[in-house]
C-alpha cells in the first residue's frame, strides 16, 4: 500500500474474486417497479389475492364455456335441487367423472321437496361438449362448454334455485356484472375526483371554497337513503344493459368526494415544491403542470386508493340489487341472486340459496387485501 498525497493506493494486483464480494449496488440502481415489486411479493396474502383476483377477471369472457347451462336455463322437475357431488368411482371401480339421476318428491308434511339419487344407475359427465349458446366476450357465439351433465342426470354443483336455474352457472354469468360495475364505477369516480381535487388544490382561493361546499353537502347526505333514491328514479322500462350502466355511473357519481379530498390535500402540499416552482416559471401551462409533475407523485396513493374502492362498489352494486333497485332479471348478477334469497323460510330449507353470498365475501376480502399489499409497497417510507 503506498501513500500519495491524501489518496491510498493499493499496489496488488486486481482480483476479480474480492471484488464480487463488495456490496452490490443494483438495489440503488434498480428501476423504480423492481422495487415495488420486490417490496409486494413479500406481502404473501396480497400476492396470493392478487392472482386471484387475475383469474376471476380472466374467466369473465369465457364464462358461458365454464358454466353447463345457460343463466336462466330452468329444470321443472329440479326446483331446489341440492348441491351434488361428482363421483369417480361405482362400486368400487374407476369410470371417470360421473353423477347419479335424482327424482324429485314433495313432502307434505315438511313443505319441502326431497331428492333421492339412484346409485345403480351412474351417468357419465361429457367434456368439450355442445350446450347452451352463448357468447363469448359479449361477441363470438358459441355452444361449446366445458362439461356437459348426461340427459337424464342434471348437474348442479352448487345446487338449483327456485325456478330449478343451476347456482354454479347463475354465479359465473353473474361474475360478469357484479366484478365490471367496479371498474367501471371506480373509472367514473376517478376521473370526477381527480379533476375536481387538482382544480381545488391547484388554484385554491374561490374555487377550492366552491369545490369543498359541493363535497361537504354531498357527504352530507345519508348514502343508502341516496342510492335508493337515484336508483328509484331510473325508468323501470329500461333494459338490463342500460340500468348497469347507469347503476355504475351512480356508483361513481356518488364516491368520488373523497377521493377529491385526498387529492386536493396532496396537491396543496405538492405546489409549493421547489420542482412545480421551476415548471411555473419555465412557462409551463397548469394543465402540464398537474399532468407531467404532480400526478406522478401521487399516482402511488391513487392506484392503491382504487384498489380499495373497487369493493366498495360491488357492495353497492349488491345491496341495490338485493333491495331491488339495481340490476332486475333478466339480467343476472350476485345481487340478483341475494334478491331470490330474501325469504328466511327458503334459505333455512335450502341453505345453498344463499350461496352467492360467498364470492362476493371472498372477492371484497381478496380486493382488502391486495389494496393493503400494494398500499406498503408503494409507501416509499415503509421498510
Amino acid at each position: 500500500m503506498t501513500t500519495r498525497g491524501e489518496h491510498y493506493i493499493d499496489d496488488a494486483p486486481f482480483d476479480p474474486q474480492a471484488s464480487a464480494t463488495a456490496p452490490e449496488r443494483r438495489d440503488l440502481d434498480a428501476p423504480n417497479w423492481l422495487l415495488i415489486w420486490r417490496k409486494f411479493r413479500r406481502h404473501r396474502l396480497a400476492l396470493i389475492s392478487g392472482a386471484f383476483l387475475l383469474m376471476c377477471y380472466l374467466a369473465l369472457p369465457i364464462a358461458g364455456f365454464l358454466a353447463p347451462y345457460g343463466p336462466n336455463h330452468r329444470h321443472s322437475e329440479h326446483l331446489y335441487a341440492p348441491p351434488q357431488g361428482i363421483s369417480l368411482f361405482h362400486d368400487g371401480k374407476f369410470i371417470g367423472p360421473h353423477v347419479y339421476p335424482t327424482t324429485s318428491v314433495a313432502n307434505l308434511e315438511t313443505f319441502q321437496w326431497e331428492f333421492t339419487p339412484d346409485m345403480s344407475n351412474p351417468q357419465k359427465l361429457r367434456f368439450f361438449c355442445k350446450g347452451d349458446s352463448y357468447h363469448l366476450a359479449g361477441l363470438i357465439p358459441a355452444n361449446r362448454h366445458l362439461f356437459c351433465a348426461p340427459e337424464d342426470a342434471p348437474v348442479f354443483l352448487w345446487g338449483a334455485d327456485r325456478l330449478g336455474r343451476d347456482i354454479y352457472s347463475r354465479i359465473l354469468y353473474g361474475a360478469q356484472l357484479s366484478l365490471t360495475v367496479g371498474l367501471i364505477g371506480i373509472t367514473v369516480s376517478f376521473v370526477l375526483g381527480i379533476f375536481f381535487g387538482a382544480l381545488a388544490g391547484y388554484f385554491g382561493g374561490g374555487i377550492d371554497w366552491t369545490i369543498n361546499r359541493v363535497i361537504e353537502i354531498l357527504r352530507s347526505l345519508p348514502e343508502l337513503p341516496l342510492w335508493l333514491a337515484l336508483s328509484a328514479a331510473v325508468p323501470s322500462n329500461w333494459g338490463p344493459v342500460a340500468v348497469f350502466f347507469i347503476i355504475s355511473v351512480i356508483l361513481g357519481i356518488l364516491d368520488w368526494p373523497g377521493l377529491a379530498r385526498s387529492v386536493r390535500s396532496k396537491f396543496l402540499a405538492l405546489r409549493e415544491e421547489e420542482f412545480v416552482r421551476a415548471a411555473e416559471m419555465m412557462g409551463a401551462r397548469p394543465a402540464r403542470v398537474i399532468r407531467r409533475h404532480l400526478l406522478p407523485n401521487f399516482m402511488s396513493h391513487l392506484i392503491a386508493s382504487a384498489t380499495l374502492s373497487i369493493p366498495a362498489m360491488i357492495l353497492g352494486e349488491t345491496a341495490l340489487s338485493y333491495l331491488g333497485l339495481g340490476l332486475r332479471a333478466p339480467a343476472v348478477s350476485w345481487g340478483v341472486m341475494l334478491n331470490d334469497a330474501q325469504n328466511l323460510v327458503n334459505v333455512e330449507l335450502y341453505w345453498w340459496t344463499a350461496i352467492p353470498m360467498l364470492p362476493i365475501i371472498v372477492v371484497v376480502l381478496a380486493f382488502n387485501f391486495l389494496g393493503d399489499g400494494l398500499r406498503d409497497s408503494l409507501d416509499p417510507y415503509q421498510d
